[in-house]
């Protein structure tokens, strides 16, 4: 069986694709803004939508993943900072 991440490492994941989510999503709402959203010019746009949708997917299993390794440290805001309900 491979090593799961402790308690400290999906803090760390969190953040860090807290971070990135938050960055693509900028970007694809000023790409949304400068060019059509049809076509080759909407293509950019479109791929940082798509990948802004996988990151709130692994975001989402990770935080179940979290919950089942590390029931009595577990927090939604590990994976979701800045929400009220902090144990699902």
């Amino acid at each position: 069986m491979k090593p799961r991440l402790t308690f400290e490492a999906h803090t760390e994941m969190g953040q860090a694709l807290t971070s990135i989510q938050q960055d693509l999503q900028m970007r694809s709402v000023q790409l949304a803004n400068a060019y059509p959203r049809s076509g080759q010019e909407g293509i950019p746009e479109k791929k940082l939508d798509q990948a802004c949708k996988a990151l709130s997917e692994a975001r989402s299993v990770l935080k179940k993943l979290l919950f089942k390794e590390h029931p009595e440290l577990a927090e939604v805001t590990v994976y979701y900072p800045g929400r009220q309900d902090h144990r699902a």
